[in-house]
């Protein structure tokens, strides 16, 4: 009696996981799924994007793939992509809330900063303070152009104690990225020994590699220590503090919410330190991340370095507009980079349809940027790092339609500004004063990138020379 309840018990489990995995008529067509597992089997989970370009040539630029028994739509392609984000952008502005990462990431569900919170007026609200705050304190102008640039002379200082010899310039790049950001969020510059500093490129390595793995303990471990050490900030702070002369992000938040007082307004603490953990971690991992895949092609391709020198001695971010062949550089830097390969995942915020397929309400779909980014027909050099994918036949200056490595719409980078003049004024100023090569032992570099929410060079040594001065 007991074995034949048992034998229905698992018989009625399997039919329910057989008709969630069912796809409707006109859903997104895809691989045939697995009771339980959905596709999960059919994925290497570490590094999917060769299985993704896969089911592309198989099934077309839009396609549905199971986590389980829930489906997710990847959009492949520049036309689907554009109609996913740019045509329908409202159809496709929301955030998934019921996912492994934002238990871990938002450790205050009142509080989701904006990220990764979905759309709705207290994200619109969140959002919009954000940008004009960081605009205010110089993003894009020439106040922040020289933080950068200060920041600069003490990577500099790093890379004349290892002049003649190999580095690898990992922690380099992110203690750097770090810093800038965190003199706006905090009005402080940190050692690249100082605990808060490690801890946090530390939090920002181990977590960005989620889709590497299943979570563990660990990580929401690390997420909680993060905002008692954010609390912590915002507490000291408090002390010394005056009203209405802001000093950094955390002072203006804070006038914000004197401001509005008991409006019923979505500011408050909470959300001021979910707001800080956003914009550290955008304005770190990506950054730096860009910068490491920027000097792994540069140093492999040395002649390219040369190029970039022709031109002024002190260049500032204002003189781009001039300089066609190094914006060339530093836009397929970007493009290959290719640091957040499927972006952050976005639902469906009603019944829609995309490319002629039936999306319904609360649909996760994934927009897959490296697909555009390296999508044949839309580039010269779609596989190999040219900075020919920008210039004409004239030699000027030119970008693409594919060319978005912030994604687009509704949901774009936060950070595009500050990543755009890092990338380059870091760059730039390193080869006006170095020249980094390939050591002759190191052998054929690997240009596979670590997969991750934001995917990394593997790790690498570069060799430094200084440049003789005229």
């Amino acid at each position: 009696m007991l074995a034949s309840l048992a034998m229905l018990f698992v018989a009625v489990l399997l039919l329910l996981f057989l008709l969630q995995g069912q796809r409707g008529e006109k859903f997104p067509p895809g691989p045939r799924v697995i009771p339980i597992f959905g596709n999960v089997l059919q994925l290497n989970l570490k590094s999917p994007i060769k299985d993704l370009e896969r089911l592309t040539k198989k099934y077309g630029k839009v396609y549905s793939i199971f986590f389980g028994s829930r489906p997710l739509v990847v959009v492949n392609g520049l036309e689907a992509f554009k109609e996913t984000l740019v045509s329908k952008a409202f159809d496709f502005c929301g955030k998934p809330q019921d996912i492994m990462f934002n238990y871990a990431f938002q450790v205050q569900a009142h509080a989701p900063g904006v990220v990764l919170a979905d759309y709705s007026p207290i994200w619109k609200e969140q959002r919009r303070f954000s940008l004009m705050t960081l605009r205010n304190f110089g993003l894009g102008k020439q106040s922040m152009e020289q933080r950068i640039l200060a920041e600069i002379s003490h990577v500099t200082k790093v890379l004349e104690e290892n002049a003649g010899g190999t580095m690898d310039p990992h922690l380099l790049f992110h203690n750097a990225a770090s810093c800038i950001i965190c003199q706006v969020l905090f009005g402080k510059h940190f050692e690249y020994e100082d605990e808060f500093l490690k801890f946090s490129v530390e939090l920002f390595h181990v977590t960005s590699k989620i889709l590497n793995g299943p979570w563990g303990i660990e990580a929401f471990r690390l997420f909680r220590a993060s905002r008692q050490k954010r609390l912590q900030f915002m507490a000291e702070n408090k002390k010394t503090r005056v009203p209405g002369k802001p000093r950094h992000f955390i002072d203006c938040y804070l006038d914000e919410m004197d401001k509005r007082g008991d409006d019923g307004s979505s500011f408050c603490e909470d959300q001021l330190c979910a707001l800080l953990l956003d914009l550290h971690y955008a304005g770190t991992d990506t950054i730096a991340n860009t910068l490491l895949s920027a000097f792994l092609f540069l140093s492999y391709y040395p002649h390219i370095q040369d190029k970039v020198l022709d031109g002024k001695d002190e260049v500032s971010f204002e003189d781009r507009q001039q300089m066609p062949y190094v914006q060339a550089v530093i836009h397929e830097i970007h493009r290959k980079g290719d640091v957040t390969p499927l972006g952050l995942y976005h639902s469906a915020t009603k019944d829609t349809e995309l490319m002629g397929y039936s999306i319904p309400k609360g649909t996760i779909v994934v927009t897959n940027i490296s697909s555009v980014l390296n999508e044949e027909g839309q580039w010269k050099f779609p596989h190999e790092f040219n900075p020919e994918n920008f210039l004409n036949d004239q030699g000027e200056f030119v970008k693409p339609e594919a060319y978005l490595p912030f994604s687009a719409g509704v949901r774009m980078c936060l950070g595009e500004a500050l990543a755009r003049m890092e990338v380059f004024l870091v760059t730039v100023s390193l080869l006006r004063k170095f020249r980094f090569t390939w050591p002759e032992d190191a052998g054929e570099p690997d240009f596979t990138p670590l997969f991750g929410t934001i995917q990394t060079p593997k790790p690498y040594r570069m060799k430094i020379q200084l440049r003789e001065t005229p």
